[in-house]
């Protein structure tokens, strides 16, 4: 309980200022504080909240979420939304190339191949009710670890509950019946456009299996899933701003 302490403490502080220490201070009242643009949920991978929590707080792993909601619900909060928290690593999205300088990154305490109880949801649900007022993130930029490092990472793995949060805006789903895509679909381009990185495109196809149908992580797209992608880019144009 101790180190869960310190970490929500140190989330509270206020940041300090960064820059030339030399320099004399005269602040400006023209400027925005940092808008994150995204969020991406992970899996910790962990039995336990306090496990992953020792490793989110330590400062040889060098890794941070902004969030980890543990399995019965319990909300903690390690980063201060405006800082720049140290979870996506190498990614990509579309033209975002750094995930880490424009999203919120949410750590949900599960094994990676377990069910995310229902309390659980509900709590990362009124998270990111919140995070939406805050900060107006689109729908189609709620994503997963996986989905933004394909060839790395499988979280929050096949079993977390898309439909569900895209249910409740955050997130893209289409439900059957898909159309049929047209005759001259690429499916490369229709992957990037909704924003793989396809320079691995076998690891690209999976990630896109892993979230969209999850029944089936092969590398190859069916026309029920190419059907699926074509409505999730039509979904995605309909809710940019």
């Amino acid at each position: 309980m101790y180190v869960i302490a310190a970490a929500l403490l140190a989330a509270c502080a206020p940041l300090p200022r960064a820059g030339d220490a030399s320099a004399l201070w005269q602040p400006s009242p023209n400027f925005d504080e940092r808008r994150p643009g995204f969020v991406v949920i992970h899996a910790t991978g962990s039995d336990t909240a306090a496990h992953a929590m020792r490793t989110l707080t330590d400062t040889r792993r060098r890794v941070s979420a902004h969030y980890l909601i543990a399995r019965d619900g319990t909300l903690y909060q390690l980063v201060d939304e405006r800082a720049r928290a140290w979870h996506a690593g190498v990614s990509s999205w579309g033209a975002n190339t750094d995930l880490n300088s424009v999203s919120l990154g949410i750590e949900l305490d599960n094994n990676g191949d377990e069910p995310f109880p229902d309390v659980q949801i509900a709590a990362l649900i009124r998270l990111l009710d919140g995070i939406r007022g805050r900060y107006r993130i689109a729908p189609s930029n709620y994503v997963g670890h996986g989905d933004v490092a394909p060839t790395r990472k499988v979280d929050p793995s096949r079993h977390f509950p898309w439909a569900t949060l895209a249910r409740h805006g955050f997130g893209l789903w289409c439900d059957p019946p898909w159309p049929e895509p047209p005759s001259a679909d690429d499916p490369a381009l229709a992957l990037r456009a909704l924003g793989y990185d396809v320079s691995e495109f076998e690891a690209a196809i999976r990630a896109f299996k892993r979230h969209f149908t999850q029944d089936d992580t092969t590398a190859e797209l069916t026309l029920r899933d190419r059907g699926m992608l074509h409505c999730l880019l039509a979904r995605k144009a309909a809710t940019l701003p």
